[in-house]
């Protein structure tokens, strides 16, 4: 049995992964989000404790992974590195060391072409913090697993395939519960994809732009 860190875990792709844990595993888990209430259907769920918490007050972070053995971040935003800053600081004061978190594709400046342009043009704003993420765990000690999605589908599919830095992107989009997949398949198997950054899109999406722009 695993125990299992989730931050962020009010998010769609946190969601899917929640649910396979329990359904598929016999690992416990922590939910850390911002408003506890909104995962009230985990209330008398005996292998799910849920923290209300604000990620940024590291020791609050800290109290909640007293008990974990992996921490899987799906945080986001435009202050992402400072979030995830709060993180690094709250596994190394408890002695944590294996990180998975979801990022974003553009995170290692890996998007070639016109589809790269497009991509920055959509998410400019977010890729600096991103970047900064990605800089920030690499040099953190941790033994790390950075997760970068192509655009996001609610396809009902599990179909992708994982891509190195230097592979770029050769898809343009891949389905939440890919990733999630991803994610649950790495939780069970931690020895696997250490110290990686991985691509995941679904083959045969390649564009200029996901199919639905």
């Amino acid at each position: 049995m695993t125990k299992i860190m989730i931050l962020g875990a009010h998010g769609a792709m946190a969601r899917i992964l929640t649910d396979r844990l329990l359904n598929e595993t016999t690992d416990t888990l922590t939910l850390f989000l911002r408003d506890a209430a909104r995962l009230s259907q985990y209330d008398d769920n005996d292998r799910v404790t849920l923290v209300d918490g604000d990620v940024h007050d590291t020791a609050t972070v800290a109290k909640a992974m007293a008990d974990a053995d992996i921490v899987y971040s799906n945080l986001g935003g435009q202050d992402l590195d400072v979030q995830t800053q709060s993180v690094v600081d709250a596994m190394h004061q408890t002695g944590k060391q294996r990180f998975l978190y979801i990022s974003s594709l553009g995170a290692q400046n890996e998007v070639g072409g016109k589809f790269g342009e497009w991509n920055e043009g959509m998410i400019g704003a977010y890729l600096p913090a991103f970047r900064r993420t990605a800089d920030l765990v690499a040099k953190s000690g941790l033994t790390y697993t950075e997760i970068r999605p192509a655009w996001l589908t609610n396809n009902d599919e599990v179909d992708y395939e994982t891509l190195t830095v230097a592979e770029g992107f050769k898809g343009t989009e891949v389905s939440r519960q890919s990733v999630a997949d991803f994610a649950f398949n790495v939780i069970q198997a931690p020895d696997t994809f250490q110290n990686a950054s991985v691509g995941l899109d679904k083959a045969g999406t390649a564009g200029d732009q996901p199919s639905w722009f």
